[in-house]
């Protein structure tokens, strides 16, 4: 028998305590202690029955990558799902989590069996997607199930090579009190699940609920329990999906996949960039392009930037797709190293395609869309941007130079501006190098 007892789980770090307290001493997050019920064996007796095997044989155990043929799902996984692993796909509610691993499920059912256990819809629910997504594989089973015992005892019945759970918010297991959902629960069901994958050598794909900020409900545990967390990112009415690699045990977390949703589900973006630009106004002023980097994929997308006298003491400043703290640092060094009066500037800032930009090589691109707006001269023709810029107005080295000029000289635009101690040279496209950002809105507007 095992007797049940509880522990406090910080739902931040995965932390246990014996007892509740304000303050997790392992993270230091406060109030994250959650009363958690957990199972204790009686017994003290260790049966030994696992053998030891040399790293030569585990080596030579071969593991066949199960491709699912969606090729922007299989890079980010590494080129296809690792048999007994467990994946964990998390997102914003209504961002398409269900519907991608709906339609990954339906292609990998052509060639081998699929069960899908929906804790939130019934069978016909989800057979009714599936037609609107056009699936039609006979290999795909489906059942509608929210007990964790019925579920692993269906996966050892049907013995399918991928189980899909949607979501592991929704079941639950009888060995233990507490709602679905809750951090007990959550964590128990995982753990389970991940026996059965390991023990059966099946993939088991979970679909997990997200917080307000943003992270995945449930403890932090859970997180760190699967091999692989996936995060489905994007805005859920327009623009582009983006499922990006948070953690892969057997792979790189570089790797992003673009999806856009229509009205057959997710569909492939092969070449965002070209989507990205085709509405591109070329004589407006404020407008940039930057090669971002997505994992290791370059992407050019468009920076627009608006200024306007102020109708306040203070200048507003507004800023989507990027951080505004930093949007406020490179207004400052633009009016002490670049000479623009920006104090009684409203300053916009928009990220075309509703992507979200955080790396350092956006400064420069931000800044010459600002000085072109505020001087209400565009940017020379088919120019592209990217730059760290410093404080002292300096242009200093990004990361993956030379993967963007590439992606910029591939698409037509004819010359590129960089940091001036850039070590390279390009015969397909113009190279400028600038060593400040004076030189920079010099080489752009003039």
């Amino acid at each position: 028998m095992a007797k049940i007892k509880s522990q406090f789980i910080c739902s931040a770090c995965g932390a246990a305590f014996e007892r509740w307290q304000g303050k997790c001493s392992n993270c230091g997050e406060w109030n994250t202690l959650t009363e958690t019920q957990v199972a204790k064996s009686r017994s003290n007796t260790v049966q030994h029955t696992v053998k030891a095997q040399s790293i030569k044989h585990a080596k030579e155990e071969n593991l066949l990558r199960l491709a699912s043929g969606i090729s922007e799902f299989d890079r980010v996984v590494g080129s296809g799902i690792v048999p007994g692993s467990l994946v964990l796909v998390g997102g914003d509610p209504g961002i398409g989590k269900s519907t991608l691993i709906l339609q990954i499920s339906g292609r990998i059912a052509d060639k081998a069996k699929v069960l899908y256990i929906s804790g939130e819809e019934s069978v016909r629910q989800v057979g009714m997607r599936a037609s609107r997504l056009q699936i039609t594989s006979e290999m795909l089973y489906l059942i509608s199930e929210t007990n964790v015992e019925t579920i692993i005892a269906e996966i050892k019945a049907e013995k399918p090579k991928v189980a899909v759970v949607d979501s592991i918010q929704t079941i639950y297991s009888e060995d233990i009190p507490g709602n679905a959902g809750s951090v007990s629960q959550v964590s128990v069901c995982a753990q389970k699940l991940m026996e059965t994958a390991k023990s059966e050598h099946i993939a088991i794909i979970i679909i997990g609920h997200v917080t307000k900020e943003g992270n995945l409900a449930g403890p932090r545990l859970l997180e760190h329990l699967v091999d692989v967390v996936l995060y489905l990112e994007g805005n859920r009415y327009g623009g582009f999906r983006i499922l990006r690699g948070m953690k892969n045990r057997f792979g790189s977390t570089n790797e992003t996949g673009i999806y856009e949703m229509a009205k057959d589900g997710m569909r492939e973006v092969e070449n965002p960039s070209k989507i990205l630009l085709s509405e591109r106004e070329e004589s407006a002023s404020g407008t940039v392009i930057f090669p971002t980097m997505e994992g290791t994929r370059p992407l050019l997308v468009e920076i627009q930037a608006l200024t306007s006298i102020t109708n306040f003491g203070y200048p507003k400043r507004t800023a989507s797709g990027m951080d505004l703290n930093r949007l406020q640092l490179l207004i400052a060094v633009l009016t002490k190293r670049a000479g623009l009066n920006l104090t009684n500037q409203d300053v916009f800032i928009n990220i075309v395609g509703g992507l979200n930009i955080r790396e350092p090589a956006l400064d420069l691109a931000v800044a010459l869309a600002v000085a072109s707006a505020y001087k209400n001269k565009p940017v020379k023709k088919d120019m592209a941007v990217f730059g760290e810029i410093g404080l002292a107005g300096e242009v200093r080295n990004v990361d993956n130079i030379e993967a963007r000029i590439k992606e910029v000289a591939k698409l037509g635009f004819k010359a590129v501006i960089i940091p001036k101690n850039t070590k390279l040279t390009s015969n397909k496209i113009k190279i400028i190098k600038a060593a400040n950002v004076k030189e920079a809105i010099k080489a752009a507007l003039e």
